[in-house]
């Protein structure tokens, strides 16, 4: 069988739909926690998930901590804001696991704006892992962008659907969530830095990949709104690293010792 794995916090409005796309494939469901104060850990405790409670470690050292915890050798890994479709499903339930010559199985993933299903800027066909042998692979333990190290992968001719954001206004506060302090700061760490012109080069160079090498320009108003917004993400990094560079009081505001 598959022990299911999800990484919360704070996804009272995804986690039974997560929870109960995984309970189709798999017989148990780990959900390893970092500290939700709304009603998560209720709502999965409730559709029978064991809870497990870690202070966020980054991407991939947090996906990790749930092996320490499942029964099964494979594992299925969704973000609480992800679900299998009926294809995935299926294809899933046609692997012989015992005789699999491989270690992982990847799928398309189908990224959402609401409803609305964006086929370009690179953000289809976006291919993840997310179906692998426990006993043989994992997540890289990095803290951002982690994927499942093995090159024995089998890709499933089948989709997962991601709610990525509920609308264009999610789409835009993302850098408000702090992913481009987040990106500036690790930058800021290593030694990484910017000048004047930083910003601007980069916000560019980040809407022309998206909107003209991706073919965002296909996707309508959608595909120059994620193009934009990609832009306006890579803008603020590098203008709040170069911030960093040349305000020591906005060093004095940010704890660089905690990122995570």
């Amino acid at each position: 069988m598959i022990s299911g794995n999800i990484i919360t916090l704070n996804e009272e409005n995804n986690i039974s739909d997560c929870i109960k796309s995984l309970q189709t494939v798999c017989d148990e469901i780990i959900v390893v926690d970092s500290g939700s104060h709304d009603n998560t850990i209720n709502i999965a405790k409730t559709l029978g998930a064991k809870i497990v409670h870690q202070a966020y470690l980054g991407d991939g050292i947090q996906k990790n901590v749930a092996l320490k915890h499942t029964k099964n050798t494979w594992v299925l890994s969704l973000d609480a804001d992800e679900r299998l479709t009926q294809d995935a499903i299926d294809s899933i339930k046609k692997i012989n696991f015992d005789k699999s010559p491989y270690e992982a199985f990847s799928f398309r993933r189908k990224n959402m704006i609401g409803s609305r299903w964006i086929k370009h800027c690179g953000w289809y066909p976006d291919r993840c892992v997310r179906l692998y042998n426990s006993k043989k692979t994992r997540f890289a333990d990095v803290k951002q962008h982690a994927k499942v190290q093995t090159n024995k992968i089998n890709h499933i001719n089948a989709d997962i659907i991601h709610y990525s954001f509920r609308n264009i206004g999610e789409l835009f506060a993302k850098p408000g969530r702090n992913f481009s302090g987040r990106a500036a700061k690790i930058m800021y760490a290593k030694g990484k830095r910017a000048n004047a012109l930083s910003p601007f080069a980069h916000g560019l160079n980040a809407f022309i990949r998206k909107y003209i090498f991706q073919r965002g320009f296909l996707g309508g108003v959608d595909g120059f709104t994620v193009s934009l917004s990609s832009a306006v993400n890579s803008y603020l990094k590098y203008a709040k690293l170069l911030e960093y560079q040349r305000d020591s009081s906005v060093i004095k505001q940010n704890d660089f010792n905690n990122i995570w």
